[in-house]
């Protein structure tokens, strides 16, 4: 593989990965509620329970999206 079939690899990876970190943010910020509520009942979890999770979800996918996606495109886009 030449660097720019990786380069592309990780635009796109990095692109793919930043909307669903955003569809996953906009979709907790429009309907929590209705997510709490199926969640619920299928584990006994209170909301702060809830939120916790959620938050760390969030929090944990965007720190492997800065290291593994956007990182290493921003690498290969220097050394290019």
């Amino acid at each position: 593989m030449d660097i720019q079939t990786v380069t592309d690899f990780f635009m796109w990876s990095s692109i793919i990965n930043g909307g669903l970190l955003i569809f996953s943010s906009v979709m907790i910020l429009w309907v929590a509620d209705w997510v709490y509520s199926i969640h619920q009942r299928w584990f006994q979890i209170t909301r702060e329970q809830f939120n916790m999770a959620i938050y760390g979800y969030l929090g944990l996918y965007k720190i492997f999206w800065l290291i593994f996606n956007l990182t290493p495109y921003i690498a290969l886009l220097i050394i290019a």
